[in-house]
Order: C-alpha cells, then sequence, then structure tokens
C-alpha cells in the first residue's frame, strides 16, 4: 500500500500570515505524521502560536513520543508560556506502521470526515482547545490502516465559510460527490474543497482555512517517496 497526504491552505483575505501551521513528520518507528494547529488569534501572533505549538509536537514525535502524550505536553507548553490566556486547536493525522492504524488525535472540536468505499463517516465530539489549563487531553481515533480509506481534517475557518452571506459549506456531501463521480487524489479533493469555500466568501476568505486529506492507495510501482510543495508569495523587493 501507499500513503498519499495532501494540503491546501489559505490566509484570511489581506491577512499576510496565516495562524494555521501545518507539518509533516517521519515516525521513528515507520509511517508519517501530519500535525496542524490552528492558534485562536490573528496575524504575526497567531502564527509565531500555531507554529510553536507544531515545532514541540513534531519533535516529540520524532523521538517515538506517542500522539497523545505529544499533544498534552504541546498543551501544557503553551499553558506555560502563556498562563492560560492563549489557545489553540491541535490535530495529529498518523498513519502508524508499528500498529498499522491511522490514529487520529484532535483538540479541536470540528468534523473529521472518514470514507470507506461507498460509506462516509462524520467523526464528531467535544474536545478542549490547548492552552487553557494543565493536563488537557485530546479525542483519539483509531482504524485500521486499509487501502480505500480517505481522512480529510480542517480548520474551524472553513466552516466559516459563507456565513457572511447566509450560507455554509457542506464538506460531507461535496466529499461524497468526489468520491462517487471519480477515484480523486488527496490534493484534487483537498483543492475542490477549499475552492469551494473560498467562493462562498466570494472570493475573500474570512478566515484563515487549512485542510489535510490522507488516502490509504495501492501500492505503485517504485518504492520512491515524493513530496511536492507549492508556496505562492507576492515579492516585495
Amino acid at each position: 500500500m501507499e500513503i498519499q497526504i495532501a494540503v491546501a491552505k489559505i490566509n484570511q483575505y489581506g491577512s499576510e500570515e496565516s495562524g494555521d501551521t501545518l507539518e509533516i513528520v517521519e515516525r521513528p518507528n515507520g509511517g508519517v505524521s501530519v500535525v496542524m494547529a490552528d492558534a485562536q488569534m490573528s496575524g504575526h501572533v497567531a502564527k509565531a502560536i500555531s507554529s510553536m505549538v507544531v515545532r514541540k509536537v513534531i519533535s516529540l514525535l520524532a523521538d517515538g513520543v506517542r500522539d497523545s502524550a505529544a499533544a498534552r505536553a504541546a498543551s501544557d507548553a503553551l499553558f506555560t508560556e502563556r498562563g492560560g490566556a492563549v489557545s489553540a486547536f491541535l490535530d495529529i493525522l498518523s498513519a502508524d506502521l508499528q500498529t498499522n492504524t491511522l490514529v487520529i488525535s484532535r483538540n479541536n472540536p470540528t468534523p473529521v470526515y472518514i470514507a470507506r468505499g461507498d460509506r462516509i463517516e462524520v467523526v464528531v465530539g467535544d474536545s478542549n482547545r490547548i492552552g487553557t489549563s494543565r493536563n488537557i487531553k485530546p479525542l483519539i481515533s483509531e482504524i485500521s490502516l486499509e487501502e480505500g480509506t480517505t481522512i480529510l481534517l480542517n480548520t474551524d475557518g472553513l466552516l466559516k465559510a459563507g456565513n457572511h452571506y447566509g450560507q455554509g459549506i457542506d464538506i460531507c456531501t461535496t466529499l461524497e460527490s468526489l468520491m462517487d463521480e471519480q477515484q480523486p487524489s488527496p490534493q484534487e479533493i483537498a483543492d475542490t474543497i477549499l475552492q469551494e469555500a473560498i467562493a462562498l466568501d466570494q472570493g475573500r476568505p474570512n478566515d484563515d482555512m487549512s485542510i489535510v486529506v490522507l488516502q490509504v492507495q495501492a501500492r505503485q510501482s517504485d518504492q520512491i517517496r515524493r513530496m511536492n510543495v507549492r508556496w505562492p508569495y507576492n515579492f516585495s523587493g
């Protein structure tokens, strides 16, 4: 089998920096993890907070610390540094080859979408932001690592798309339509849903928006690991 991961994200309209930060790290015992943090502020301050959280988590994962423990440690670190005055949402999505499972750790109330075959499961549940107190625990979901599984995570900015215009995004319906009509790649899924959200905000995103899509596919013809990154920027020389 082969694990493919795609990310699509955009800043809030008019903001030079996003409060969402995402990183991908190899797991020392086999597999890969995606870490996504969304600081509940805006601009440069939010970026600094979410970056600090993500750096803390990926350093612990790289040392072999379990996902849940890494999330708790990041929460304690943020609480210690900011005295409970600053919080962030945190998601960790891991393909763990040691246990042959997909592990979703969430300190984020936004739903997670899991597509397997023709069925899409929406995973919801109350969870606390990190950084508000000590000993905050993530919600953990664990499923078997099986071909044909697609998992979608997003920050809350995506769910707010269209709210100013009396509209709202239906991620489950869009994902179901994509899966029914074709065999979309993770990047096609992420791009399609993000473009729909941007359109609902009439081309001016009202908040930072980030999507992560992980897909387990049949193994390709070679053993080469690949990663592609596109990073648009405005040059100010």
